[in-house]
């Protein structure tokens, strides 16, 4: 691995200074950044994939909707249409893509909506819609808009600060793009991690004197959803085919081996679209297990793609929970949208 990055290394420079002069731009305002006169927070990161963007969003969610009338706009990853698309019950996870359907299914209360165009999509919803607050999934490296609010997201284990551009490394831009962020995330921890190894990683990460650096962990329901409900307690008891298209199925995997759940594995790319082939050859693989006690499990955003198209299918439903000082992140947020509506 390390002669390969040794190798792509000059293409990484060619990467850096490409993605550095774009960032310089819109920085000097030589390229146009629209802002909005509603409160825009936008979730992302410097790295692709896996930092848990998705249960990011959904806190920020819980946190709003309450209080204010909340939409989220994607882009839309791998979805089969085209341009603006208002989230309705007609929509499948082939027209929106499967965070977005996430999103619209779990929290009834709000919009959401997809346009690889940012501008345009925060200009529909305003028109459409009139939401108090708009967050933006995935929006970090998407400067044409410039949000008002910045949360990055940065998995423990895999620090921006340890990594390198691509395709060297796994950065989208160089880790002088932090300074964009308002506050820093630091996802996917351990839940007993250490006040000393916190303040290691914060020393790491340069956060400068107005950014705060939070750490959270992912939380699991107590019970799978979907057919039924069983809880996760008593899936030791069952023969388990676990079905998998997320960027990283490690920290599940090492949640149900804690669990002492006897797992069969079949793992699919990020955000993959099940062909009907791929479909056959699950059913036939859950069909091969002989125990009377077996289920089907996938994660909640596989369930978006999956969901009538296998019977008998659960999945575990996933939260975002900071280790200390929730008030304080809570604040922070609530602070500007209250300031900026």
């Amino acid at each position: 691995m390390r002669s390969i990055r040794i190798l792509l290394f000059p293409f990484a420079i060619l990467y850096d200074v490409v993605t550095s002069i774009r960032n310089l731009f819109y920085d000097k305002g030589i390229f146009k950044s629209e802002q909005f006169d509603i409160p825009v927070i936008a979730v992302g990161n410097l790295s692709v994939g896996g930092t848990g963007k998705t249960p990011q969003v959904e806190y920020l969610i819980r946190l709003l909707q309450e209080n204010k009338k909340v939409a989220v706009l994607s882009r839309g990853y791998k979805r089969k249409t085209n341009g603006f698309v208002l989230i309705d019950e007609e929509h499948n996870a082939e027209d929106v893509g499967d965070e977005p359907l996430q999103f619209f299914k779990k929290f009834p209360k709000i919009s959401v909506a997809v346009d690889a165009n940012r501008v345009n999509g925060i200009q529909q919803l305003q028109k459409k819609v009139q939401p108090d607050i708009i967050l933006l999934d995935d929006a970090f490296q998407h400067r044409k808009v410039k949000a008002g609010f910045y949360v990055l997201l940065t998995k423990y284990g895999d620090l921006y600060s340890n990594d390198f551009i691509l395709p060297a490394g796994n950065l989208r831009e160089s880790r002088r793009g932090a300074k964009r962020a308002d506050v820093i995330v630091v996802t996917k921890c351990p839940p007993n991690i250490s006040q000393s190894e916190q303040e290691k990683i914060e020393k790491k990460l340069r956060a400068q004197s107005n950014q705060h650096v939070f750490f959270s962990y992912i939380g699991y329901e107590e019970n799978t959803k979907g057919v039924r409900e069983i809880a996760l307690d008593e899936l030791k008891n069952y023969e388990v085919l676990l079905i998998t298209g997320i960027a990283n199925p490690t920290p599940l995997l090492d949640f149900l081996e804690e669990k002492q759940c006897n797992i069969q594995h079949l793992k699919f790319p990020d955000h993959h679209n099940f062909d009907s082939h791929e479909i056959k050859k699950i059913q036939a693989a859950f069909e091969r297990i002989s125990s009377e006690k077996k289920i089907l499990l996938t994660t909640e955003k596989d369930y978006m793609r999956l969901s009538g198209r296998i019977h008998g299918l659960h999945y575990i439903e996933i939260t975002s929970k900071f280790l200390r000082n929730q008030e304080g992140f809570n604040s922070q947020i609530q602070q500007y949208c209250s300031t900026n509506s």
